[in-house]
């Protein structure tokens, strides 16, 4: 299995999460940062250690979950 971190963008959801499974970021309510470019760079090195981390099959995809309308965009 060849996971990726995509842009999810459904009906009611954007967001990061799996392309192979149902996880998804759940960024904590407050980022920290001494600056903008600080924030940004801790808001991705979070997101990217819990979709490293994470277990596919821990997260299993609903057949309901991003239907034929879901949008996925892969990082550059």
């Amino acid at each position: 299995m060849s996971r990726e971190l995509v842009w999810i963008k459904q009906q009611r959801f954007a967001g990061w999460g799996c392309s192979e499974c149902a996880w998804f970021f759940n960024p904590p309510s407050a980022l920290a940062g001494k600056s903008y470019d600080e924030l940004v760079q801790n808001f991705a090195l979070q997101r990217d250690k819990e979709f490293t981390s994470h277990v596919c099959s821990d997260h299993p995809r609903a057949n309901s979950t991003r239907g034929k309308n879901a949008e996925q965009f892969k990082l550059p």
